[in-house]
Parts: structure tokens; C-alpha cells; sequence
């Protein structure tokens, strides 16, 4: 035990070892129900499809998974080799195998995993399309004009709307319909839109 103890906190096994804990309390927690819990899911907050890591390939999964399996493969590695090996420019050898052999392990565990779980979409201008405004500005006319619309995830976003003539009914304050929208004028087309007229 004592020399377990030696070589997990001697160089360069020790550089993993703290982040092992680090792993281990906070999979402790995802368990135990604790605030971790969304990173099982992809849950708000995690990054589920990108980030640091996705440009390391390790990409696809939640960051937290990655990053969990990448600490304790290098951890395992650089453990075994510390054992192994003996000498600053043995074990400087063995930290640089650590790493190496931490991103192909991890890449090789997590590339068919990635394919398996859902890909969100990535969201689109034209899924505003067909969608209610309220406009936002004094006038919107086939110049100017802006809108506030509410997406499906219940966020809200000012946007550039435009119409197709001079409608009297699309002033500040009025509902609007977006029914298109203009790539090259980065914009979308509005119609002036009674509520009330679905009640009748």
C-alpha cells in the first residue's frame, strides 16, 4: 500500500491522481441524485455535441463523460508506467504515453457511443417562419422593421422583418405573421395578423 501510495503521487501520476478525486466526487453525486444528474442526459448546462473537447475528437458525448474517461485512462496509464520505469527522463516518457494513450483510448470508447445518441438539431432561421410577432417599431414597411418572436423553447428574440407593402395594421405593439424568409436580405416577411379572428 505504501508504495501504491508513493507512485500515485509521485510524478507524473500524481497530475491525474488529484483529478481522479475530482472524477470520483462528482460521479459520487450524479448517484446520489446530486446536481450532477444532468450530465447523464445532456441535460441543460452540459455540452453534449461540442466544445474543448470536440476538437480532440471527443466530441458527441457530454463533456463530463469525456472528460471523466480521458483523467482516468491517463491516471491508469501513468500509474502502470511509474511502476514499470524509473528515472526523471523514464517517467517525462511515460506522462507523454499517458496522454497519448488517453485520447486513443477515450476516442476509441466514446466514437461508437457518439453515434448512438440523438444529434440535436441544429436550430435554423426558418424555424421562425410561420411563427406570431409583435412588432417592435413605429412602422414595419418593405425597408424597415423589427419584431419580437418567441421560439418553441419559450425563449425570445428581436429580429429583422420586413413586408411586402405598407401595411397600416404592422405598428408597435400589433401582432404579425411571419410567412417567409429573405436569405439575402437576412430578414423575414411579416403580414399583419388579427388574434382574434382564430376565435371566430
Amino acid at each position: 500500500m505504501r508504495g501504491f501510495t508513493e507512485v500515485a503521487l509521485g510524478f507524473p501520476t500524481a497530475l491525474f491522481s488529484f483529478a481522479l478525486l475530482v472524477v470520483i466526487g462528482y460521479w459520487g453525486l450524479v448517484l446520489l441524485g446530486g446536481p450532477g444528474v444532468d450530465a447523464l442526459d445532456g441535460g441543460e448546462g452540459v455540452d453534449t455535441h461540442g466544445g474543448a473537447l470536440a476538437g480532440l475528437g471527443l466530441g458527441g458525448v457530454p463533456v463530463t463523460v469525456a472528460g471523466s474517461l480521458l483523467i482516468a485512462v491517463a491516471w491508469f496509464v501513468s500509474l502502470a508506467g511509474s511502476v514499470l520505469t524509473t528515472g526523471p527522463a523514464a517517467r517525462t516518457a511515460v506522462l507523454a504515453a499517458a496522454l497519448a494513450s488517453a485520447w486513443a483510448g477515450t476516442r476509441a470508447v466514446l466514437r461508437p457511443i457518439a453515434r448512438r445518441l440523438p444529434r440535436e438539431r441544429a436550430a435554423s432561421r426558418s424555424d421562425f417562419v410561420g411563427r406570431l410577432c409583435v412588432v417592435r417599431t413605429g412602422r414595419v414597411g418593405p425597408d424597415f422593421g423589427q419584431a419580437e418572436v418567441t421560439a418553441e423553447d419559450g425563449s425570445s428574440a428581436v429580429v429583422q422583418v420586413r413586408s411586402l407593402t405598407e401595411e397600416p395594421g404592422l405598428t408597435v405593439g400589433r401582432t404579425a405573421l411571419i410567412f417567409d424568409y429573405d436569405p439575402d436580405a437576412e430578414c423575414y416577411l411579416v403580414a399583419a395578423f388579427d388574434p382574434g379572428a382564430l376565435g371566430d
